[in-house]
């Protein structure tokens, strides 16, 4: 067996988020703690998203499937809570998936793109780009969405006051406010809802 180098928990890799099946694309870049556990990790994705935490989730990683044990499952799964991601991965460039909403089938693609040092004085994780807005939990998958922005596209669409009625106050697809998710990963598991950890 070669012999590998191990990360230093110093260390922070650059993730880019992409939501999979969406053009154009909803993505995300942020810098985490190599040593980040799984179950935080996850707090991060809902939170860069935008998502709610309102669903199950699991990582994917190679063939193995991570999140809570649950009796219910379709799949081995292997219980997240203590493994790290610099336990899993030591190089950039690579890929795993990130899935949420089982129902909707949200699938994030993960790139980790760079290995970089900890800044001193720099609080982590951060969000340093992203583009789109996410879209709103529990409108059917990405089949949905495209829809819905068909949808809202159209005023004189007969859907139209029905779905804007369902979307709220106000729905921007074209929008990403990164002050905003910086300000939510600063606060109590990274601005987070607990519903599922």
């Amino acid at each position: 067996m070669a012999n590998v180098k191990r990360i230093k928990s110093d260390n922070l890799f650059q993730l880019k988020i992409t939501l999979n099946h969406i053009k154009p694309p909803i993505w995300r870049r942020v810098l985490v703690d190599s040593d980040i556990k799984l179950p935080d990790l996850h707090k991060i994705i809902q939170t860069v998203m935008g998502w709610t935490n309102s669903h199950l989730h699991q990582f994917i990683i190679g063939n193995r499937y991570y999140s809570l044990p649950d009796d219910e499952s379709f799949c081995k799964v292997v219980d997240y809570r203590r493994i790290k991601l610099d336990s899993l991965f030591n190089t950039p460039k690579s890929k795993f998936i990130y899935e949420y909403d089982f129902g909707d089938g949200w699938e994030h693609s993960i790139v980790i793109e760079k290995i970089l040092p900890r800044e001193k004085n720099t609080y982590y994780p951060i969000c340093i780009d992203g583009k789109r807005s996410c879209p709103p939990e529990d409108c059917g998958g990405a089949f949905g969405y495209e829809n819905l922005i068909t949808i809202i596209n159209n005023p004189e669409h007969e859907e139209y006051n029905e779905m804007m009625e369902w979307l709220g106050d106000y729905f921007a697809p074209e929008e990403f406010n990164i002050d905003e998710v910086n300000e939510f990963l600063s606060e109590k598991n990274f601005g987070c809802i607990e519903l599922f950890d």
